[in-house]
């Protein structure tokens, strides 16, 4: 377990404080070149502050690691081309992406701002489209990757006042499931973590009671796993306390209805129906809800016929 991780070489963005620093600090100890990538802004993502990063590197400089300081804004693909390029200059591969980074503008969507609304989805979905494009195509080339996005459950299943924060996450969950695809043949796994942590982000958030509990290092094992040689693909893992669990998104079996009931009372008198999930279905692709669709209506259009 030691060097798990030996010569292999990781980004990590914000990874000055909180779930990023844990995971950049796991990597080094089991082996890792890591990149520490953090624009040191405030939770909000206003101001810059870079004393923090360059402790991180400090930290595992001291520890007998090799680290590279980042300053790249993340929003920008032009300095997010050039980290990955010292990168490779300095190291030559990327194996691991640890699209970590993110800000908090919370208001609910009668109040939130349009610049706050998508300022946070510059930061958690433009960001992490940025990077994972910067290094998509070295990891082809080596046929190699290990990329995680970071979601939440306010991304999978909502949150009062987070509709920025929830469209950003969600995003990510369908560019996961289109670069698992795209990536299978060029042994590049894309997962997805759906973190409960206190960090400065969520501080204001969680009762005191919880915090205790809600450790940054409590959610670095769950990514370690996700960026290892054997890890999964396309699998959301939501950590937190503890606890591990995998969400997923299923889709029930459904019904046909002749054409005759093909209206809104029609499928009002059949929404239990529709909506029970014993024998639900888990869709590699939207191809696969097409054909099953078509075979489904086939099937019973053959029984009619009989």
């Amino acid at each position: 377990m030691q060097n798990k991780f030996q010569n292999q070489v990781a980004i990590v963005t914000g990874a000055a404080n909180g779930i990023g620093k844990s995971y950049a600090l796991a990597l080094a100890k089991l082996g890792a070149k890591v990149v520490v990538n953090d624009v040191g802004g405030a939770r909000d993502g206003s101001g810059q502050d870079q004393s923090a990063a360059a402790q991180v590197v400090e930290q595992i400089q001291a520890q007998g690691g090799e680290a590279l300081l980042s300053y790249a804004d993340i929003t920008n693909y032009e300095a997010v081309t050039k980290m990955v390029d010292q990168v490779m200059q300095q190291f030559g591969r990327i194996d691991i992406l640890i699209n970590n980074a993110g800000i908090l503008r919370d208001a609910t969507f009668s109040k939130v701002s349009l610049d706050d609304f998508w300022k946070v989805i510059d930061v958690h979905l433009k960001g992490s489209v940025h990077c994972t494009k910067a290094v998509w195509e070295i990891m082809k080339q080596q046929q190699y990757g290990r990329i995680v996005f970071t979601s939440s459950a306010s991304g999978l299943y909502g949150n009062f006042g987070q509709s920025n924060y929830a469209v950003a996450k969600s995003g990510l969950l369908g560019l996961m499931n289109v670069l698992d695809a795209e990536g299978k043949k060029y042994n590049i796994k894309v997962n997805m973590l759906a973190p409960s942590a206190h960090t400065r982000m969520t501080d204001e958030l969680l009762p005191e009671a919880a915090k205790p509990l809600l450790t940054p290092e409590a959610i670095t094992p769950a990514t370690l796993f996700l960026v290892s040689e054997n890890a999964p693909s396309k699998t959301i893992l939501a950590v937190g306390a503890g606890v591990y669990a995998r969400s997923y998104m299923f889709e029930t079996e459904g019904i046909f209805l002749p054409k005759e009931q093909r209206t809104p009372e029609g499928i009002a008198e059949h929404f239990e129906q529709i909506s029970a999930t014993d024998h639900a279905h888990y869709l590699n692709s939207a191809s696969e809800q097409t054909v099953r669709f078509v075979e489904k209506a086939m099937q019973q259009q053959t029984k009619k016929a009989v």
